[in-house]
């Protein structure tokens, strides 16, 4: 049940193979992990326990990989942010995944499955490996207490843009309709955030923790939402959705970056103008917006400079499955969809959707930006999960409970279809490479860091009525 950590090579078990050069690479060190045994599996659940065990051993290889490849890399905590607290996320999610076959199956998972997740960071070789120093021990060698340094920010750079006119079509047609599917629509209207509500609170991953997202965030639906909302304040709040619809809906802001209207921004992390969204000069004021409450400066969000761009467009379509009728969703169901540290932890859990108006059949871009030809709008699309375990409105990594539809359509074993949200953001930009979405500072605002966020607060007469539309064939709202 111990941790992993980062032990010299001189025990072979999980060691990534040395690098080309002979030399040791992350300071001459290999992962470790405690052994993941799991017994009296039900025989239904075997093969996906399997699979999880698989894939626990891929994780570590690797990590093993990254360590040797990052030898030298970073600063003091970079083995750490980079390597194990990204294994540590990975491990987690399948060791839940574990446990929720063997449970869905009617078995009993080992206890402390999740005890076998952590990660912490250990010596090796010759050389120390980035090691943070232990609970109680000063920092630095006793020459003076070192301060870790200040997170890497900077982009979006020119590579991270392309010309959609110049992408080859890339856009597969859904799975056809078995002909038990579910076909209908029900939209909701929640407008596009004209009463200016933001925050840079994520009440899904971090409730409780003001500034947990260290970017800001665009919120539709539910009013007053923020790291403090609890179950029962939203289920009190008024709305934005023109149905009664209390879900909250939000998605990181987007912003021009052209502060001063002459089709360029200042280099890497050096953004002109207030990131608060006020005095950015003329012509940036005239597609930015100046509602946008002033963010405080302690807390460190001044990476995300630039005007905040209100969407001129943004749809919200709940549609049914190709291969069965969809069941209600669960009142406070969560889902994340996409990843907002993609740079950090790879892009398993990426859903980035970039296109243009005009291109959205033939083109959707998931790492880069596109540039727009004149008269088409930039258009940012979030597909939801659409499989539910049945059971749980939320989990420890808040994914595992939700899953996407396999290439059929269909849910895998164990999990049923739910109405999946679509979630389409239209916005007005200006000609060029001059706008990104918020991002934590050292993801550089990666198009691919592009992410939602829905809380269902649908009462369940308003959750039938969509979930009979949906099966139905009918199209239903606004």
């Amino acid at each position: 049940m111990s941790p992993c950590q980062v032990m010299p090579p001189a025990n072979p078990v999980d060691t990534a193979p040395p690098p080309a050069d002979g030399g040791s690479g992350g300071g001459g060190g290999s992962v470790e992990c405690p052994e993941v045994q799991v017994s009296d599996v039900p025989a239904a659940a075997q093969a996906e326990v399997d699979r999880e065990l698989a894939n626990l051993q891929r994780q570590i290889e690797e990590a093993n990989a990254r360590l040797v490849s990052s030898a030298g890399e970073g600063g003091p905590n970079f083995v750490d942010n980079a390597i194990l607290g990204p294994l540590q996320g990975k491990r987690t999610a399948a060791l839940d995944r574990i446990r929720i076959a063997i449970e869905r199956q009617g078995g009993t998972a080992p206890a402390g499955l999740q005890d076998l997740a952590a990660c912490e960071v250990g010596e090796g070789g010759n050389e120390p490996v980035d090691t943070p120093p232990d609970e109680g021990e000063a920092p630095g060698d006793g020459g003076g207490e070192e301060q870790a340094p200040p997170p890497v920010s900077g982009g979006p750079f020119p590579e991270d843009f392309v010309d959609i006119t110049t992408v080859t079509p890339n856009v597969t047609p859904p799975p056809a309709n078995n002909g038990a599917g579910s076909t209908g629509t029900f939209s909701v209207d929640c407008g596009t955030n004209e009463e200016g509500q933001f925050n840079s609170d994520n009440v899904i991953v971090a409730p409780g923790v003001s500034n947990g997202a260290h970017h800001l965030h665009d919120y539709i639906g539910n009013i007053g939402v923020d790291a403090f909302s609890t179950d029962e304040s939203m289920a009190a709040a008024d709305t934005t959705c023109t149905n009664g619809d209390q879900s909250t809906y939000y998605w990181p802001v987007l912003r021009v970056l052209d502060e001063d209207g002459d089709g360029t921004i200042d280099a890497a992390g050096g953004h002109n103008g207030d990131h608060n969204g006020g005095g950015a000069g003329e012509d940036a004021g005239q597609i930015g917006r100046d509602d946008v409450p002033p963010i405080d400066d302690e807390l460190d969000n001044a990476h995300n400079s630039g005007r905040v761009l209100e969407p001129v467009e943004v749809s919200l379509t709940f549609q049914g499955n190709p291969t069965s009728p969809v069941v209600d969703m669960p009142r406070f169901l969560r889902i994340i969809t996409g990843d907002a540290k993609t740079l950090t932890n790879g892009t398993a859990n990426a859903n980035a959707s970039w296109s243009c108006t005009g291109f959205e059949d033939s083109v959707q871009l998931t790492d880069k930006y596109p540039l727009c030809p004149e008269g088409s709008d930039l258009v940012r699309t979030f597909d939801f999960q659409s499989c539910w375990d049945g059971v749980n409105a939320d989990s420890a990594n808040h994914r595992t409970h939700v899953a996407f539809a396999q290439a059929d359509g269909s849910c895998q074993e164990g999990f049923q279809a739910i109405p999946q949200l679509v979630q389409r953001i239209v916005y007005d930009v200006p000609q060029g490479p001059v706008f990104a979405v918020d991002s934590f500072p050292e993801q550089l605002h990666n198009p691919s860091t592009d992410h939602g966020d829905f809380i269902n607060v649908m009462n369940e007469q308003l959750m039938a009525e969509a979930v009979a539309c949906i099966n139905e064939g009918r199209e239903c709202g606004p």
